[in-house]
């Protein structure tokens, strides 16, 4: 699983769907979107091309897209939704437990980051992982030039 490519356009278009759900959480205070929320960064930190948007993705916008110029490792975007998990796990607490700032500055954080990756396409949770790999000695995996697709 660790050497699995992405299409970083999925992650991109996966950060837009999850700032849109954290805009209205922000505006409902609403604890069971954002548990749901968490539900889908649980899925996708197990696998981010089979995540609930990731999904969506391939079915209905990647037919309609040219194939990708690059592929990305899958390891940092896991990396990244399981932080996306913490922030939303703290935000739900924070509105259960009538912490309500609590829950606004955890989602806040959250619709933060998602949206420099829906916008710029700078996913803050998979610099992280790469800045540790970095300062560990580990090789850091780079993006991948994409090839004609598989021969079904």
């Amino acid at each position: 699983m660790s050497g699995q490519l992405i299409d970083p356009r999925g992650a991109r278009f996966a950060a837009a769907v999850t700032s849109v759900v954290f805009v209205i959480v922000l505006a409902t205070q609403s604890a069971w979107l954002v548990l749901l929320q968490a539900v889908v960064f649980a899925f996708t930190a197990a696998s981010p091309a089979q995540g609930p948007y990731a999904v969506i993705y391939r079915t209905f916008v990647a037919p309609n897209l040219p194939p990708p110029k690059e592929l990305e490792p899958a390891a940092p975007v896991r990396f990244a939704q399981l932080v996306g998990l913490a922030f939303a796990v703290a935000a739900a607490a924070g509105y259960l437990f009538g912490w309500p700032v609590l829950g606004a500055a955890m989602a806040g954080l959250a619709l933060a980051a998602a949206f420099l990756n829906a916008v710029f396409g700078l996913c803050l949770g998979c610099e992280v992982y790469l800045a540790a790999l970095r300062l560990t000695g580990r090789p850091v995996p780079a993006r991948i030039k994409a090839g004609p697709p598989p021969a079904q």
